[in-house]
């Protein structure tokens, strides 16, 4: 999975947030600042953020800051359909908390054509696979109003936790938990 850690000066492990990850459906890698373009084309449909918080976000201005904030966050993977090679979504990892043993997935999107199918199950078990070398327990940040995607926290074994700033509300996998590796067969 081309996994690399450090330690820092320290001794404490410096996790790989933008590593190379392979499925049957998908492959992941890091963002590239020159992907805005590709990117956006995948984000510019209005209905894949209507029940999202940030309902605009398929459009060029609303959309540059999403990427400039994920480019920033040193954390974010480009999602490439493995069949036609062509980039279909994005998620990242942020809010590393090392004292808690903690980290948050989330500004996940993908294409409609790939929603209700194994794509989100592949794409959160590889990134649950990966940072679970590392961590006890992810959090993921969604939409308060985003019932898609808080059935896919469901559907995925995610424990619900509660509502979190304004418009967004919590869930957690905790490692060693059976989730979503059923869901792959």
């Amino acid at each position: 999975m081309g996994i690399k850690t450090l330690n820092d000066l320290n001794g404490n492990i410096v996790i790989d947030l933008q590593p190379v990850l392979k499925g049957k459906l998908i492959e992941l890698r890091p963002l590239r600042a020159d992907e805005f373009e590709v990117l956006h084309a995948a984000a510019s449909d209005p209905l894949i953020w209507e029940q999202h918080p940030s309902p605009l976000r398929y459009q060029r201005e609303v959309f540059q800051k999403f990427f400039d904030d994920a480019i920033a966050s040193k954390g974010a993977l480009v999602v490439i359909d493995n069949q036609s090679g062509r980039i279909i979504g994005s998620s990242r990892y942020y809010s590393y908390k090392p004292e808690k043993k903690e980290i948050v997935i989330g500004y996940t999107f993908l294409t409609r054509e790939f929603w209700g199918g194994n794509y989100n199950a592949e794409l959160k078990s590889l990134m649950l696979n990966h940072i679970f070398q590392f961590v006890e327990s992810v959090l993921f940040e969604v939409g308060e109003k985003n019932l898609r995607s808080r059935r896919a926290m469901e559907k995925i074994g995610a424990t619900f936790l509660g509502k979190v700033g304004d418009d967004h509300v919590a869930y957690k996998i905790t490692k060693g938990v059976p989730s979503i590796g059923n869901l792959l067969n």
